[in-house]
């Protein structure tokens, strides 16, 4: 079974989202290609001009690979959240809260980058550890 621990100190600054400091995990590395908000049935973006609705999509995406490798979000260890604009963060951070307690929420860093991939407002990557 797959070790994960929650690392935290007050030593450094407090998570001012819904992640934490650090993960602590041991077991089979599985790293999650960026999504974007594409459908994977029809291959159009979802939610043109509505970052809520990408980033729905793009937590849909990320759900299902982890599904096909036998994980699921409880496995993630570590995130990194791509905005095309920072001032989404709260947006994203409302959705992304829908899919990890913040008590036991994966490490993560965010940043905005100049242009995503088809110009989406969202992209997030994952690092999850299996069994």
């Amino acid at each position: 079974m797959m070790k994960r621990t929650v690392i935290q100190t007050d030593q450094a600054p407090a998570p001012v989202g819904p992640y934490n400091q650090a993960i602590a995990a041991s077991g089979t590395m599985l790293f999650v290609a960026g999504q974007v908000s594409l459908d994977p049935k029809t291959g159009t973006i979802v939610g043109e001009g509505d970052v809520e609705a990408q980033t729905q999509q793009v937590m849909k995406n990320l759900e299902a690979i982890l599904k096909a490798a036998g994980a699921d979000f409880g496995c993630v260890v570590k995130t990194t959240v791509f905005l095309a604009d920072m001032n989404d963060f709260a947006t994203v951070n409302a959705v992304y809260s829908q899919y990890f307690d913040e008590a036991s929420a994966p490490a993560r860093a965010c940043v905005e980058v100049s242009r995503l991939p088809k110009d989406v407002q969202v992209e997030i990557e994952c690092i999850a550890m299996m069994t």
